[in-house]
């Protein structure tokens, strides 16, 4: 068997590995960091009241049209009705969605386009003929206090959704030296960016403290203290960002020796919350630069280094591009130097 063994497991808020010795998901949120949690009582109670007031306004503009166009307009007429009725089923909709989602982020950010669609139409009622200006002006500021309402919801949701969107990622291959010895290179944690290319440094502060710089999507510089939470020699070490880290992660590493003496298994664990949240993790792994794409490549460098003392780069990876696989012989030159 090749002394090269690597597999890459994607793990959605599911923790599994080969082999007998692997983490369950409690066990695993419990070694890298804090568990997916719901939304606080507080987002999902503004959230459900929401949804209430959504399904009984829609209700009323369903089967009330001519009465809630002239509440809000002062006048009816079979065109206003044919809108109030749409807008009452967008509204049940909203509602609905609200109260039977346990994400309702996006369902309040729905309220929130709806609201601007009703001021803008409401500012365009006031130049129609058959209309209470006065009765207009205060339904706008009804649906502008709604606005307001939704928009702290809806931010509110969207944050603690970006705060509790895990991601998870298991890597795993053998290095031909012993657990001891790569044990050790790892522990040295100003070694990790030798062979993580997103690192840029790692600065020791204490025993179990330092500081990471690496460079994010758009070679973006990123900043956070870290923390060692579990080190057994030769075995297992474990860190994670500290309380209020501008970008939180984890991270676990085991070693263990592979059978037939072949070596060290090195089993990398990552955990983090993609910044900017569920929709910039999937344009940075549509990228490329989501962290567990990068962990596989990490993990290649970090066997040549420890094996050869120095990453191995192909002529593939030095150039970018469409490139010859060899150079030109002399036949194909010019006496000027160029190509022919």
């Amino acid at each position: 068997m090749d002394s090269l063994i690597l597999e890459q497991i994607t793990a959605e808020g599911r923790g599994r590995r080969r082999g007998g010795d692997g983490f369950s998901a409690p066990a695993r949120q419990r070694q890298l960091g804090r568990p997916e949690r719901e939304l606080s009582p507080g987002v999902n109670r503004g959230a459900r009241a929401l949804g209430w007031f959504s399904v009984g306004l829609g209700i009323a503009q369903l089967t009330s049209p001519r009465l809630m166009s002239a509440f809000v307009l002062g006048a009816a007429g079979a065109r206003r009705e044919r809108t109030m009725r749409l807008l009452g089923a967008r509204e049940l909709l909203c509602g609905v969605g609200l109260l039977t989602t346990r994400r309702p982020a996006g369902w309040l950010w729905m309220r929130v386009l709806g609201d601007t669609m009703d001021l803008a139409m409401l500012g365009n009622s006031l130049r129609a003929r058959r209309v209470d200006e006065a009765r207009v002006m205060r339904s706008m500021f009804g649906v502008a206090g709604a606005l307001a309402l939704d928009a702290v919801a809806s931010i509110k949701a969207t944050r603690q959704h970006r705060a509790t969107t895990v991601r998870r990622s298991t890597t795993a291959i053998t290095v031909n030296r012993p657990p001891e010895e790569v044990y050790r290179f790892w522990r040295n944690l100003q070694n990790l960016p030798r062979f993580m290319a997103h690192l840029d440094a790692v600065q020791i502060r204490d025993e179990r403290r330092s500081r990471w710089i690496a460079r994010g999507p758009g070679r973006v510089r990123v900043e956070w203290e870290a923390e060692i939470t579990e080190d057994r020699p030769n075995e297992r070490l474990c860190w994670r960002s500290v309380e209020g880290s501008d970008l939180e992660n984890a991270g676990a590493v085991s070693f263990r020796a592979a059978p037939g003496g072949r070596g060290t298994e090195v089993v990398l664990e990552l955990e983090y919350v993609p910044p900017g949240g569920l929709f910039a993790g999937k344009l940075a792994k549509l990228l490329g630069e989501e962290p567990s794409q990068k962990a596989a490549s990490d993990l290649r460098r970090f066997k040549q280094v420890v094996e050869t003392g120095e990453v191995l780069h192909s002529d593939a990876s030095i150039h970018r591009g469409m490139h010859a696989a060899r150079p030109p012989s002399a036949r194909e030159l010019d006496p000027k130097g160029g190509r022919r």
